[in-house]
């Protein structure tokens, strides 16, 4: 290669990786940040589809983070990118990605089988490991139907890549964490507010209603009485209220437990109190969700369980959850009565409570029923911006 073609290929490596800098510099949340990267390589080195994997910091997982037009065949199959039983996974758990000469064209185990119109006419990809220092974050698969071997200069230059994405995975996940122990933070405020202010004073409440009681009983004045053991009785009620408010703060269900994990115990649970049939589905469950959004939908899964026991008359119950990296599914289905869905009886406000909740993620709350054939209902919420 002549000085000048030299310099030329150098250049547009420099340009390349200034473009994809700029992008990823842009961004600190971690989606954002891997989609800019997808798109920046996509442009810049003419290829029409890829995906990243990330290994998750706790148990060393693998689950797809983001991916780029993606094939029918995997697109519309979300379970068909699951697990490690694949050959780039599979290298990268032996460390056998551990140099860019180990970075070129593999036969994808995930597309292989395929048929053309599913696969995109797409067989083959190149897969980048992702190393912060010496800890592995993921792997990067870039993908295009006419790839030949790839040369030692772009092997190279998709290694140096690799190497800025894993730099931006790292300060994304620490802007994560910054976000969580402020939420955490936040909570044990309100939780000390509630303390401090609720809880005494239905203590109070209680105190002077004990009191009034004596000396209402003195003067046998039954109606009154009854009256305020009434009264007692909710004030207890209410303190109890408070308390579990204050636990819920301090210790919510998702504390120590993935979503997945915490959904899995719940319906359990409900299955057993209530003597219902249950089952749980789990695609994508190794992928981290944004607190609120793990938050919101156990507590949508909650009150959604709360309505089949009391309104459904079903006998089973089916929940199948399903994340991917621009969105996540719930769905719970009950082969109980069903109804009307234009005549929504008054009882049900639990619905649009539901609705509501959904609508705060910035999502879409969906009924199907009718009358004697059950209720499904799908939640789906976007995670295109995690807040």
């Amino acid at each position: 290669m002549s000085d000048t073609d030299q310099l030329k290929t150098r250049n547009r490596e420099l340009s390349i990786l200034n473009t994809i800098a700029e992008a990823l510099n842009r961004e600190v949340d971690l989606s954002r940040a891997l989609e800019a990267a997808l798109n920046s390589i996509a442009a810049l080195f003419n290829v029409q589809t890829g995906w990243i994997w990330l290994q998750r910091e706790d148990t060393g997982a693998t689950y797809l983070a983001a991916a780029l037009n993606l094939p029918p065949g995997l697109r519309n199959d979300p379970a068909s990118m699951e697990g490690n039983d694949c050959y780039c996974l599979e290298k990268y758990a032996l460390g056998t990605f551990d140099t860019a000469a180990n970075v070129s064209i593999i036969t994808c185990t995930r597309l292989k089988y395929l048929s053309t119109d599913r696969s995109g006419g797409l067989r083959h990809h190149a897969s980048v490991p992702l190393y912060h220092h010496d800890r592995r974050v993921g792997v990067l698969n870039v993908v295009s139907a006419d790839w030949k071997e790839l040369s030692d200069d772009d092997l190279r230059l998709l290694n140096t890549v690799g190497g800025m994405v894993s730099i931006a995975i790292e300060r994304a996940r620490l802007f994560d964490r910054s976000l969580e122990l402020g939420a955490v933070e936040e909570r044990n405020r309100l939780a000390r507010e509630i303390h401090d202010t609720l809880a005494q004073g239905l203590a109070a409440i209680t105190l002077q209603l004990e009191t009034a009681d004596a000396f209402m009983h003195l003067e046998k004045i039954e109606e009154a009485h009854d009256a305020v053991m009434r009264a007692l009785t909710l004030a207890r009620a209410n303190m109890e209220e408070a308390r579990r408010s204050v636990l819920d703060l301090r210790a919510a269900p998702l504390e120590k437990r993935s979503f997945c994990e915490a959904l899995e115990a719940l319906v359990e649970q409900f299955g057993a109190e209530s003597g219902l049939r249950t089952s749980v589905e789990l695609i994508g469950g190794q992928r981290p969700l944004p607190v609120r959004i793990e938050a919101g939908l156990y507590r949508i899964a909650q009150e959604a369980l709360t309505n089949v026991a009391r309104h459904a008359d079903a006998t089973q119950i089916c929940v199948v959850f399903t994340s991917q990296p621009e969105k996540v599914e719930l769905v719970i289905e009950d082969d109980g009565q069903g109804f009307d869905p234009t005549a929504l009886p008054k009882d049900r406000f639990g619905l649009i409570g539901l609705n509501e909740r959904t609508r705060l993620l910035g999502g879409t709350f969906e009924v199907s029923t009718q009358a004697g054939e059950g209720t499904t209902l799908k939640i789906t919420l976007p995670l295109e911006s995690r807040t």
